[in-house]
């Protein structure tokens, strides 16, 4: 693996960690939002990541692009919605409740949703510090051709 593919395969890492956190942010954000364009309650969203080494979709094509020194990265392959149904709440006086009084709101977990916000941090924060330990690898190899 040469340099420049360290560099790439830890900026492919922040980057995926970064729309995660940005999701994180979003559920937490609509937590309470009971009404949206697409009608209902806000649904929770979360990334699927892969590791994909480009052009390389079998174990077999994965190890010879090892052994090539082929450049694997991370990406977000898709933005799913949370399957779970909605929180129903009696709540009458809520512009949003039906004629029952009931209210459906999102089922986000505020401590889940900041359980996940760490888990994204310190996954980036580990992305931020590879790639530090490889620039300063790159620094050492120059002072050595001195």
């Amino acid at each position: 693996m040469s340099f420049f593919d360290a560099l790439h395969t830890s900026a492919s890492g922040l980057n995926a960690q970064r729309m995660r956190m940005n999701l994180i942010s979003s559920n937490l954000a609509n937590a309470n939002t009971t009404r949206t364009a697409q009608g209902g309650p806000y649904k929770r969203k979360d990334a699927v990541f892969a590791a994909n080494p480009q052009g390389a979709p079998t174990f077999g094509d994965a190890l010879a692009g090892q052994m090539t020194a082929q450049r694997v990265e991370v990406q977000v392959t898709a933005i799913r919605e949370d399957p779970r149904p909605p929180i129903e709440k009696y709540d009458p006086g809520h512009p949003d409740a039906d004629e029952e009084g009931m209210v459906l709101l999102p089922n986000i977990n505020v401590v889940e949703e900041m359980v996940n916000m760490i888990s994204a941090s310190r996954s980036y924060e580990a992305n931020v510090t590879a790639l530090q330990a490889s620039k300063e690898m790159a620094a050492s190899a120059l002072e050595i051709g001195r």
